[in-house]
């Protein structure tokens, strides 16, 4: 089966296409600047140069309609007609409580995305942008919707309930649900295949760390707990997301600022995190470069974040009663030796340690000591695969 999978963002739109009998990637793009000025397609197939096709893109239709033509060019396509596309994986960020797996998308299904958005509006309502063009330029095509929060469902009451009236809890669905949820199974499975156990049999900790991050508990091949909530914001200090705080400080802040409750979202999602503690930059690649010209408030910011992300671990740790093995996974966990170091070294309590020459290594790779109880993994992690392997599944048993 041939899956196109498609992440939709506000003003850009990633896609992928797999040969799914052998899980082999054909092609990757990327549309930048929807709506915006200097708007581009970039497109890669398979072991060849990409290719950059500058074009004014209004709208996600015309992304799409450029993503077509693109994968069925004569020259540099990968499908003979979009016919041979037999499925279309969508990444949807937030199912709430009403999807806890992969699904069929039909009418009813995009009501359901469509009334989440106001649980995340930056991300659900560009994946429904994505879908219904997907849907006028490929009606008889069957769209599979996979959402990051699914993973997470999981998770027990006690772990995801809030300490707020329980009637008012239920009312507004006000609970944790956690994200990057393809991201945490997907290197959590991995995990397993290369300690050659049975997932069902092992505790691990994965922590996808980014400008983006979150870190998840998953026992028995489940998700027990993880660092984001209602909405993305909480948990780790992230690029420019503040992470957990006290609630209280924020009407302290709104009241001394004059802050109405729009400007502080923006302020807690763009303005904060490493950001906001460096005053010079999100990247953290541009944090690690200050730091060692000696910027302290660059290397501060990084202590924060290295010193939640270990906090995070030892919780889990003690919610499993143990942990088998510990995962770094996106860009930050999957390049940085020098937060890897930062965050592993006070891990010896698990018998996790650190072997410093395995670490400077890039790829999949084993970061332990080789007497760790414990064992370190970098995974670089493949969330379209798993979109993909969700979509081929869904489709298949329809």
């Amino acid at each position: 089966m041939i899956v196109l999978v498609i992440n939709s963002g506000s003003s850009s739109l990633k896609y992928q296409v797999f040969n799914m009998k052998e899980e082999k990637l054909l092609a990757k793009g990327l549309v930048e600047r929807i709506g915006i000025g200097g708007s581009s397609l970039t497109h890669q197939p398979l072991g060849q140069e990409p290719i950059v096709t500058k074009e004014d893109i209004p709208d996600h239709n015309k992304a799409i309609q450029m993503t077509v033509a693109a994968l069925t060019d004569p020259q540099s396509g990968v499908v003979k007609s979009m016919e041979a596309i037999e499925a279309i994986g969508h990444r949807v960020a937030h199912g709430g409580e009403q999807f806890a797996d992969s699904i069929l998308i039909n009418d009813e299904v995009t009501e359901g995305i469509r009334k989440l958005i106001e649980l995340a509006p930056l991300h659900n309502s560009p994946a429904l942008m994505g879908i219904e063009a997907c849907a006028r330029m490929l009606p008889k095509t069957p769209q599979v919707a996979v959402f990051d929060t699914a993973f997470h469902q999981s998770i027990p009451e006690k772990a995801y309930y809030y300490a707020l009236p329980y009637e008012i809890s239920k009312k507004y669905a006000l609970r944790r649900y956690g994200f990057h949820g393809t991201s945490h199974k997907y290197v959590a499975e991995k995990a397993a295949q290369l300690l050659q156990k049975d997932i069902v049999d092992l505790k691990i900790i994965t922590c996808h760390l980014g400008n983006g991050a979150s870190i998840a508990a998953v026992a028995q091949g489940k998700s027990v707990d993880t660092s984001m909530g209602f909405t993305p914001l909480e948990g780790l200090v992230m690029g420019t997301r503040i992470g957990d705080m006290d609630p209280a400080s924020l009407l302290f802040l709104m009241e001394k600022e004059g802050m109405n409750t729009e400007e502080m979202n923006q302020f807690l999602n763009k303005k904060c995190g490493v950001l906001g503690i460096s005053g010079y930059s999100s990247d953290f690649r541009d944090l690690e470069t200050e730091a060692n010209n000696g910027n302290h408030r660059c290397q501060l910011a990084l202590d924060i974040f290295a010193y939640r992300v270990t906090k995070y671990i030892g919780a889990y740790a003690a919610a499993m009663n143990g942990v088998d093995a510990i995962v770094f996974t996106a860009g930050l966990g999957e390049n940085s030796p020098t937060m890897r170091q930062a965050v592993s070294k006070n891990l010896s309590y698990l018998g996790a340690e650190i072997e410093d020459d395995k670490n400077n290594q890039r790829g999949q790779v084993e970061i332990s000591k080789e007497n760790s109880r414990c064992k370190l993994f970098v995974i670089p992690t493949n969330e379209e695969l798993m979109i993909g392997r969700d979509t081929y599944r869904i489709v298949k048993s329809s």
